[in-house]
């Protein structure tokens, strides 16, 4: 896929310096510009690079001014790191603008879906499945029987999504994701072994949720397990059955929620965090990583630790932590000097 600077400035509302028709296939670091490339320049601190760089194209701000020679053209805008942005967002809107049934895959009876649906070949689409308009579905994906999926989402190759879930508009579901999977349940029984008890719930994502690559999303033992609007769940999370994660809540890779535990809005829950079941976190909640909670957290409080406890009470107590083999020897030398 190639761009000319002309029409990556008509993109921008840039202007051109230097020539229009030059043409990029790849985007690359300005230090790692090679021909055939598009960078940008934003932080002064790589300005030296601009005329080293061997980028084609290079986005600067309307104030740049060169010093010296320079070989790339440039494409001049108000902020160029936004600009840049902006220019990636629709690279990969451009990149992901597929259409069409491929072959061979398998939609099943009683299935509607919107306009421009991509589903990738070896893809299965269950009994009664509502599918919005511009979905994406990659190739080797799984949804099962009774799944909704509103307007302009994505799942990428491998995902499985089990049946009676409901997903919302512009959701995201990368490599590897398993949503409505049973929860786990089960009874011990007079002669100790364990018996499943059916998980007959379902999972319903709510609008604007990004799921990184290979998280699980255990449906509900009765009822739901609820994803609210605009929560980003990082890779390699669990989520048990009957979970709630509350509005714009972001979790990191490797945290575990175990089931029955409400989460509240605008949380920021960093990586490696265990979470007891049947808890409640409140909203604007801190958890550093690596934190294990086991109690009820208050709305706004930053914890950390395992087990969390406040995040400023533990910066201090660690100090003591890391002396404390001399604490100790102190100890032990005033014992002896009052003997």
């Amino acid at each position: 896929m190639k761009f000319t600077a002309a029409q990556i400035a008509g993109i921008l509302e840039g202007e051109v310096v230097g020539n229009p028709d030059a043409e990029v296939f790849k985007l690359a670091k300005i230090e790692e510009g090679i021909e055939g490339s598009l960078t940008f320049l934003a932080n002064p601190k790589y300005a030296n690079f601009i005329y080293t760089t061997e980028a084609t194209i290079t986005i600067v701000n309307n104030t740049f001014e060169p010093e010296g020679e320079i070989k790339t053209t440039l494409i001049k805008v108000e902020d160029a790191y936004q600009s840049f942005s902006k220019l990636l967002e629709y690279y990969n809107q451009v990149k992901l603008m597929k259409s069409g049934i491929e072959e061979p895959s398998v939609i099943s009876e009683n299935v509607t879906y919107g306009e421009q649906l991509y589903l990738g070949s070896f893809s299965y689409i269950g009994k009664n499945v509502v599918i919005g308009n511009n979905v994406k579905i990659y190739p080797n994906c799984f949804i099962g029987d009774n799944v909704v999926i509103g307007d302009n989402c994505i799942f990428f190759a491998g995902v499985r999504i089990y049946s009676e879930t409901e997903i919302g508009n512009n959701c995201n579901f990368h490599s590897g994701v398993i949503i409505g999977s049973d929860g786990f349940g089960f009874a011990p029984t007079d002669d100790g072994t364990f018996s499943k008890i059916p998980q007959i719930g379902n999972v319903i994502i709510k609008d604007n949720v990004d799921v990184g690559a290979n998280t699980t999303i255990d449906r509900a033992t009765l009822g739901s397990t609820i994803i609210k609007n605009g929560v980003k769940l990082d890779n390699h999370i669990q989520i048990a059955h009957n979970v709630e994660i509350g509005e714009n809540t972001v979790i990191a890779a490797q945290t575990g929620i175990a089931g029955s535990t409400k989460i509240g809005n605008n949380c920021l829950i960093g990586g490696q965090v265990g979470i007891a079941g049947h808890l409640t976190i409140g909203n604007n909640v801190r958890v550093q990583a690596q934190s294990g909670i086991g109690k009820n957290i208050a709305d706004g409080e930053t914890i950390q630790g395992s087990p969390a406890f406040n995040y400023g009470d533990y910066s201090k107590s660690y100090v003591h932590f890391r002396n404390l083999p001399k604490i100790v020897a102190d100890i032990e030398e005033l014992k002896k000097n009052t003997n």
